[in-house]
């Protein structure tokens, strides 16, 4: 019998709000956190604006205590304050460190992009470069390994199922959540803490400026930088942050009386084999429409059900060609496509933390019944001009929001796509 799986908690650091009321009022006020950042500025960057999680160093000294700290850097951060957040959140409390119980219903998949480069450029290979070798300190390992986000979340719960950390580019967060769903459908696990982090550095960012896929226009108007859908998008703003959510077997948060937030109904994840125009940096068309019909089709849904779509959406050439995908992989026409914004317009792309950061945005909209507004997307794109009446500008109230589709696109022609029920106690 599969599992129904329902999310419980969510926590999420991202650059326009800490902790879900903020994010929520974020959202529906059409907030961005996307600010000049005079470091960009000074290292010469043509993008020199950026989503950055604010007066993140105090918010974590209120988490973690000295000894924590040393091996908490900013990605490790995001992801460790997002995932206590959302198991608090759950209704479940933090162990003691000196408690022995280890919770072997409970496992985590929290993935980034990149990781710790920061830490990597500014400690590890000047420090050796230096002969400095035995300076680094016994913490400097657990801070750059691809796995340091998972293994420190799993050490402050006690998480005794499987933890692991996931990296795939962009849709590293969704997977993670994917993975976690198919985990507990399967009876694996009882519950997971699935998420996506991503360290503020530009030793990530420079890479993407180097490519010119970066904003570089509105240096002077920050807000206005992030342009998904729209006719003027000049490139991704870059952003960082980390967002985590509870994934866990309905019987089981019933039986506790838990809050339920959305039923995680579908996912699908696949490649398009870097054929048929997809490749390292550009998707191929029919993989992402395969992937978005097999996860309403997993659903058990028909794709008219679909009411609205949070879609990748980075401000790039793209754009118009995922609306075109959707459209085609759900068999919808302008008259009757659903709802589409993109969380890319208040935050950047976060990278590795964006499906997590941009499903959190999701569920709160399934949960209370709203749209955010697609910031910056006024001068709808040419190529999807008769798809404008279907792009928020502003926040809309939408009570009857049952079904929404989550999508991820990533760099090595990889795609997600998630499917969010509106929670029915039936």
């Amino acid at each position: 019998m599969k599992r129904r799986v329902v999310i419980t908690g969510m926590g999420v650091a991202a650059p326009n709000a800490h902790g879900l009321d903020n994010f929520e009022q974020a959202l529906r006020e059409g907030r961005s956190g996307i600010r000049f950042q005079p470091l960009l500025a000074e290292l010469k960057f043509g993008c020199q604006i950026a989503g950055i999680p604010e007066d993140f160093d105090a918010i974590r000294k209120r988490y973690f205590d000295h000894e924590k700290l040393m091996s908490i850097n900013d990605n490790i951060g995001y992801a460790s304050v997002s995932a206590v957040d959302a198991w608090t959140d759950a209704g479940f409390s933090m162990p003691d460190s000196n408690d022995d119980t280890v919770d072997w219903d409970t496992g985590v998949i929290a993935g980034s992009g990149i990781g710790g480069m920061d830490t990597i450029a500014q400690n590890v290979v000047p420090m050796v470069n230096e002969g400095r070798v035995r300076r680094l300190g016994s913490r400097i390992v657990e801070q750059v390994m691809n796995s340091g986000t998972s293994a420190r979340i799993g050490g402050l719960i006690g998480a005794g199922n499987q933890v692991t950390s996931n990296s795939s580019a962009c849709s590293t967060g969704n997977e993670a959540i994917i993975d976690a769903l198919w985990r507990i459908r399967m009876g694996l696990a009882k519950r997971m803490i699935a998420g996506g982090s991503e360290g503020a550095t530009p030793y990530i960012w420079g890479g993407f400026d180097a490519m010119r896929v970066m904003s570089r226009k509105f240096n002077d108007n920050p807000a206005a930088g992030s342009r998904p859908l729209s006719a003027s998008a000049c490139g991704f703003v870059p952003g960082s942050g980390g967002a985590m959510l509870v994934l866990e077997d309905l019987e089981t948060a019933l039986a506790r009386n838990a809050r339920i937030y959305a039923e995680v109904i579908g996912g699908a994840v696949n490649s398009g084999g870097q054929r048929m125009g997809g490749s390292m940096t550009a998707p191929n068309s029919e993989g992402v429409k395969r992937c978005i019909r097999a996860a309403v089709a997993d659903a058990g849904i028909d794709p008219g059900q679909i009411d609205a779509i949070n879609g990748h959406l980075t401000a790039t050439y793209a754009d118009p060609i995922e609306v075109r995908n959707w459209a085609e992989a759900l068999e919808r026409t302008p008259d009757n496509f659903p709802y589409i914004n993109s969380t890319k317009s208040l935050v950047g792309h976060c990278l590795g933390a964006a499906g997590a950061i941009e499903s959190v945005a999701a569920v709160l909209q399934v949960y209370r019944g709203f749209l955010h507004p697609s910031l910056n997307s006024g001068d709808v794109h040419p190529d999807i001009a008769q798809y404008a009446s279907k792009i928020p500008q502003t926040c809309m109230e939408f009570p009857g929001l049952k079904y929404l589709a989550k999508a991820g696109f990533g760099f090595g022609d990889v795609n997600s796509c998630i499917i969010f029920k509106k929670w029915e106690e039936k």
